[in-house]
Order: structure tokens, then C-alpha cells, then sequence
């Protein structure tokens, strides 16, 4: 279930949650239960989606039901069941066909013996009481299993763990979205066919995957804190459930350096939530926040973790302990001026060698810009052309740097490309205002 108003209130919900709240709370808890239950993802994935289909429907005008997640559960193994039973038939059917020369009766005995087993089943897996587990760390690595490509597996998590639409995963993958809606179907089709038990995996299979977990967490928090396209700024809902699961994976691998790091990446970097945005939702940039509305309880948080971090490292950093660095700097910073750049530009200098990322090479020149000048952080741009050339972001620090160095022009025409570019309405806003206050 993608669609759904965000602003209708439902009545018997709790602290006034509204329907797209609740069900994209559940959806994974549900299809990590579903799935675990009856061995199939993929049909297991179809059946939740019918659920939260039925609930978006109903639960606005019939009130919110005590247990949700038990209600969708029940509803997700009703549709399970109807369709082994479908299947079941349809397979004596075939055996009848197959078999005409055999005795009739024992061939209704075992299309009879299908139907008991159906409904067996039916009585095992609907039941008035709905245990109190959450599947959705399972969930989250059977997403990420080795045998999908790791761009299908993000995009499988970002879907069913995250609630991401096929549209959203497909802007942050660049490809059309009947392309990702086909590369979601293949990656559920596989997780079926692999026949991989719904459970954690063991020490030995743990390292394979972890990578991946990590990836598609940082992936739907960056989706949540700056939304790929839209009205709002920032999806909080998805930010928060990024670090909801990263709390539950850091409880899990609590001496895992990166694990860490990546979660005191996220309270670091959340912590400037409410400043981020003014009274109408326009977008606020670092300089000029409101360091008195950071959440300091978070700050304190991360710097803890990240302060773990490096204790874990053993000596070899990952990006997700460096990123969580820099962020340190910046949120421990009293304001812009006062931030230690040339050490953030030293960190992004080891995470570019680390990952060859084109972006943090991006960041990179935003740092040394500060520090040696905007004609040493111009420099470090043009090669940045051929892998950055139509993202806005790109555009957006050529019309930082120059204006800082003093070419109106230049800086208007690149802030005005980089609005035309970006799918984020704060975002295109912002950059106009930038270019109308040059021009102006």
C-alpha cells in the first residue's frame, strides 16, 4: 500500500496516528510474520499488499482495530490460505486429468485430502492470538540475501522494509519505474526460489550480508532526511524507522564498528531536524540554522556512538565511521565559521579514497573551498562532469563557489540549472530564491 492521505486523523487510533502512519508501521512487521509463517515471499509480499489495501478502506470509517498489526496478519493468512487452497485444487485437478483410468473415489479422496490439509493450515496460522514478534531485522536481511545482485536487494529492502514506493526507488536509482517495478518482481521471485529459511543468519553468513543491511539503511534514512521529490523537505516517518532498524541491528552486533557508526551518523545528522525548515516548510541550509533547535539528547547520543565507533574499529575505519565524524564536527561546531573544516576535509579526503564516491568528492570540495578558498574547491568540480553532470547538487556548489568568488552571473545561471534539476519542490524553491537574490 503506497497511496493514502498522511493529514485524515482515524478515529480509535493511538496519539492521533493517521492510516498511512499505522500501515506503513506494520507493513513489515506483517510480511516478515507472513512470510516466516508460510515459506513464500513473494506471495506472502502479494497477500500484505491486499491487506493494507482492505485496511486503507475500511479502517478510515470503521475505526482503527485494537491489535492492527494482528488485524493485518489475519487478513495477509486468510489470503495465504484462499490461495494454497487455489492451488491445491488446481493441482488435483491436473492429477485427475492425468490419472482418468484410476478409481474415482480414490481421487476425491485426495482432492477431500487437500481441502482438510487447507484448512488446517487456515486453523494453525489464523488464530485469535497473534504472537508478539517482530520479523523485520529478519525481514530486512532476507532482503539483502547474497543471492541478489546488491542493487536488487537495496531495492527489495528500500520496497518491503521500508516502505519506499517503486517510484521513489526508482528516482534514487536513475531508471524508470516499470524497470524497478521488474527488478522487484525478479529479486522476490528469487527469494522464493532459493528456499533460504525465514530466520537471522548464523556468524558465518552475518559478514556477506551485512554490507548490503547497512547500505539500504543509510539509503531509506537519506530518503527520510532529504526527500528524493515532493512537497516536504524531509519524511520523517522514514528516518525514523531507518533508525529504529539500526537500533535493533546495533542491539544485535553491538561490537560491530560500522553498525555504530552508521547509527551515529543517523542521530547526528537527525538531530538538526526541526531547524531545517521555516514555518512554511521552506528549506533552511547549515549556516543559517537555528543551532538552539538542534536536539542535543541526539547529539549526545551519537557522539557517544561514534566515540564507540572508532574504539570498534580495530585500526581499519569504514565511510559510516567517517561520515559519522565529519557530522561530529559539524554538530559540535558553534557555528559555520567556527567549524574545524580543514578536519572535515581531511575526512572526506580518506572517505573518497575509501569509496570513489563522486559525491563525497563533491562534499570534498565544499570543505576545502572553506578553507583554501572557492578557486581550490573549483578544481576539485570539473572532474566531477562526466560522473555528476545532471545532478542538481553538482550545479548547486558551482553556484556556491561562485558566488563566494564573486561571479553573479555564474552563480545565478548554476543555481537556476541545479532548480530545473532537482525533483524536491523546498529545494527548487530555495535555489530560486538564491538566484532572485543575485539577480536581484
Amino acid at each position: 500500500m503506497t497511496g493514502g492521505d498522511r493529514s485524515i486523523e482515524v478515529a480509535g487510533a493511538p496519539d492521533g496516528a493517521t492510516v498511512e502512519d499505522l500501515l506503513r508501521a506494520c507493513a513489515p512487521q506483517v510480511l516478515g510474520t507472513v512470510a516466516r509463517r508460510f515459506g513464500d515471499f513473494a506471495a506472502a509480499d502479494d497477500a500484505v499488499q491486499e491487506a493494507l489495501v482492505e485496511a486503507s478502506l475500511r479502517w478510515p470509517s470503521d475505526g482503527v482495530p485494537r491489535n492492527p498489526r494482528g488485524w493485518l496478519i489475519q487478513v495477509a493468512a486468510r489470503r495465504m490460505t484462499d490461495q494454497i487452497r487455489s492451488e491445491q485444487a488446481r493441482r488435483r485437478r491436473e492429477e485427475l486429468a492425468a490419472r482418468r483410468d484410476a478409481t474415482t473415489a480414490s481421487a476425491a479422496t485426495a482432492v477431500a485430502s487437500g481441502a482438510v490439509e487447507a484448512a488446517a493450515l487456515a486453523a494453525a496460522v489464523v488464530g485469535d492470538d497473534v504472537e508478539d514478534v517482530d520479523d523485520t531485522l529478519a525481514l530486512l536481511f532476507l532482503c539483502c540475501h547474497p543471492a541478489l545482485t546488491r542493487a536488487s536487494a537495496v531495492a527489495l529492502t528500500l520496497r518491503a522494509v521500508g516502505g519506499l514506493t517503486t517510484a521513489e526507488i526508482a528516482r534514487a536509482f536513475v531508471v524508470p519505474e516499470t524497470t524497478m517495478a521488474h527488478r522487484i518482481s525478479r529479486a522476490k521471485r528469487t527469494i522464493t526460489a532459493s528456499g533460504i529459511p525465514f530466520r537471522l543468519p548464523t556468524d558465518g553468513e552475518r559478514p556477506e550480508r551485512l554490507a548490503a543491511v547497512l547500505r539500504v539503511l543509510y539509503l531509506v534514512f537519506n530518503e527520510g532526511h532529504t526527500a528524493s521529490g515532493g512537497a516536504d523537505l524531509q519524511r520523517t516517518d522514514l528516518a525514523d524507522e531507518a533508525i529504529r532498524l539500526t537500533r535493533l541491528l546495533h542491539g544485535l552486533l553491538p561490537e560491530d564498528g560500522e553498525v555504530a557508526g552508521l547509527l551515529a551518523l543517523m542521530l547526528l545528522t537527525d538531530a538538526r531536524r526541526t531547524a531545517r525548515t521555516g514555518p512554511d516548510g521552506e528549506l533552511i541550509p547549515l549556516a543559517e540554522q537555528d543551532r538552539s533547535l538542534w536536539h542535543h539528547d541526539r547529539i549526545t547520543e551519537g557522539l557517544a556512538l561514534a566515540t564507540a565507533a572508532f574504539d570498534h574499529s580495530r585500526g581499519r575505519l569504514g565511510e559510516y565511521q567517517l561520515q559519522a565524524a565529519i557530522a561530529a564536527l559539524h554538530d559540535q561546531a558553534p557555528s559555520t565559521e567556527a567549524t574545524d573544516w580543514a578536519r572535515i576535509a581531511t575526512l572526506y579526503q580518506l572517505l573518497e579514497g575509501l569509496t570513489g564516491n563522486p559525491l563525497v568528492t563533491l562534499n570534498r570540495a565544499v570543505a576545502v573551498a572553506m578553507v583554501h578558498g572557492p578557486e581550490a574547491g573549483m578544481r576539485l568540480l570539473d572532474p566531477l562532469d562526466d560522473q555528476l553532470g545532471s545532478h542538481h547538487r553538482l550545479d548547486a556548489v558551482r553556484a556556491h563557489l561562485h558566488e563566494r568568488r564573486g561571479d553573479t552571473a555564474a552563480a545565478v545561471a548554476h543555481y537556476r540549472a541545479a532548480a530545473e534539476r532537482t525533483t524536491s519542490l523546498p529545494e527548487r524553491r530555495y535555489l530560486l530564491r538564491q538566484a532572485a537574490r543575485l539577480g536581484a
